[in-house]
């Protein structure tokens, strides 16, 4: 039987209070304007800013909205790939194919039977009253940046679970960016075609497999397949759903908040006094949208002393999460290529999607050397969003920035290591994928690829044999005679 992970939010933090160091509560007061972003940014790691670095969960315990009473907000749980795989029982490295065994073996979800279990209080429909942080002073205004919307298109009947950014436009009001193409965007387009809203619950605050789940790929878990059915068998038990109270829609019933609401035709810009909108996940100034879709929302239930769940634009957190599907959908397209792989890295430098590293069996023959190549490429090839394949041996440890620019700069020529892709289809939010910057280019969202194989030949492998210590068990070691200590360090001036 599937072991059962933590559940819920409250379960999750519980966890972590075990593990040293993992987490730091903040108990005086904090803006949700600036504030919040301001303190969290030491923490949040590239491509955030530097000063910069991986760090704990920060919970904020008293953020002070714009209206309204100080609330709990939860910054940087998935802050570092670590953290996020032992919240899921796993290391980095299992995770991806824990998910692989998730989409094989889906297990849907069930109505709550014990609804007192999730006590919920129910709040007018006033955005302002929630502390929704302002990352910077150019941001459109508060976002919800890690907002899980759940919505059944009304055509086809299949539930969707994926996040979303949205703006907070007026009490009950939200500016919503859906990437065209994606399930949410289609069912928009099924209820606007059967020409009424379409109801939609949005989530704030949820279990790790729940949220981990909802960041995957349509290429991992395509559109057929329920979100919320991969969740239950990450998290090893079903996911349980309630009615909202204001709209024809389920919700989550372990979330801390749920903002119910209806997604509607009507058009407004997402910033209406500049161009900016709030950080990106690539490490930029987000732009704002001429017109995109609005939700109107028509209620907001909380559990007591709910927790909002927000990440920082830039940073380890979002490519985090984004980066474990991505891995997963990648090393299930080559093995069902038969390619010799061993592990997937998607880099938190591109995001989590547009730098991977990818990990080779140890060659066994001069065929391995073209296997690698062609591997490698199909991935820039089948996945718009990687820009870069960096191929390494099994003796090199894809999580380590030091082991990999070893590997690149001990085992790779330019001349003859690096493929380029030229004019492929990319993605719009990296500023290079322009013609304004490569007029070869031909058109936004357009990019070279690239592949960096570090791979040592089949025929050299004697050559690039990398040295074995022998380790020395206590019992064998030489007994240690006591020196000097060490002399005192000069004082800091």
């Amino acid at each position: 039987m599937t072991r059962r992970r933590p559940a819920d939010l409250r379960t999750t933090l519980a966890a972590l209070d075990l593990m040293p160091g993992e987490l730091v509560r903040v108990r005086e007061e904090v803006p949700a304007r600036f504030g919040v972003s301001s303190r969290y940014a030491k923490w949040a790691g590239t491509p955030a800013p530097p000063p910069t670095g991986p760090g704990p969960a920060v919970l904020f315990e008293q953020v002070v909205p714009e209206a309204g009473e100080a609330r709990a907000v939860l910054m940087g749980l998935y802050g570092t790939r670590h953290r996020a795989a032992a919240l899921l029982g796993a290391t980095p490295a299992e995770l991806p194919y824990r998910l692989l065994d998730a989409v094989a073996a889906p297990v849907p979800p069930v109505r709550a039977t014990d609804e007192g279990r999730w006590a919920r209080s129910a709040y007018p429909p006033d955005l302002t009253a929630l502390p929704v942080p302002v990352l910077t002073e150019e941001d459109a205004g508060p976002y919800l940046t890690l907002g899980a919307v759940l919505a059944t298109d009304p055509e086809t009947g299949v539930r969707n679970l994926s996040i979303h950014r949205m703006c907070v436009r007026g009490p009950d009001l939200l500016t919503i960016w859906m990437v065209p193409g994606r399930d949410l965007e289609l069912a928009h387009r099924s209820a606007l075609r059967l020409g009424r809203p379409l109801p939609v619950a949005i989530h704030l605050g949820l279990g790790p497999a729940v949220l981990l789940a909802s960041c995957c790929p349509t290429s991992l878990v395509p559109t057929e397949l329920d979100e919320l059915a991969v969740a239950g068998a990450l998290g090893g038990a079903p996911v349980e759903l309630l009615p909202c109270k204001t709209v024809d829609a389920e919700y989550i019933a372990h979330a801390e908040y749920v903002l119910e609401g209806e997604l509607l035709p009507e058009l407004r810009p997402e910033n209406p006094e500049g161009p900016a909108a709030t950080p990106e996940f690539l490490g930029y100034q987000g732009r704002a949208h001429p017109a995109l879709p609005t939700v109107r929302v028509t209620g907001i239930t909380a559990r007591e002393g709910a927790i909002l769940q927000a990440v920082s634009g830039p940073g380890y957190e979002q490519s985090v999460l984004l980066g474990f599907g991505m891995e997963a959908a990648v090393l299930d397209r080559l093995r069902r290529r038969g390619a010799p792989i061993r592990a997937v890295h998607c880099h938190t430098a591109g995001g989590g999607q547009l730098m991977v590293v990818l990990q080779w069996e140890r060659k066994r023959s001069a065929a391995d050397d073209a296997a690698v190549r062609e591997g490698s490429q199909a991935v820039l090839e089948e996945f718009r969003m990687a820009k870069l394949v960096v191929s390494v041996d099994e003796d090199v440890d894809p999580e380590s920035d030091q082991d990999l620019w070893w590997a690149m700069t001990t085992r790779l020529q330019a001349d003859q290591d690096v493929v380029v892709l030229p004019d492929r289809e990319g993605f719009p939010l990296d500023p290079t994928q322009s013609p304004a910057y490569s007029p070869a280019l031909s058109a936004e969202g357009r990019t070279a690829k690239a592949v960096f194989d570090c791979t040592v030949p089949y025929a050299q492998l004697d050559r690039f044999r990398r040295p074995r210590f022998t380790d020395v068990s206590p019992s064998d070691a030489p007994p240690s005679t006591p020196g000097p200590p060490p002399p005192a360090a000069p004082p800091l001036r």
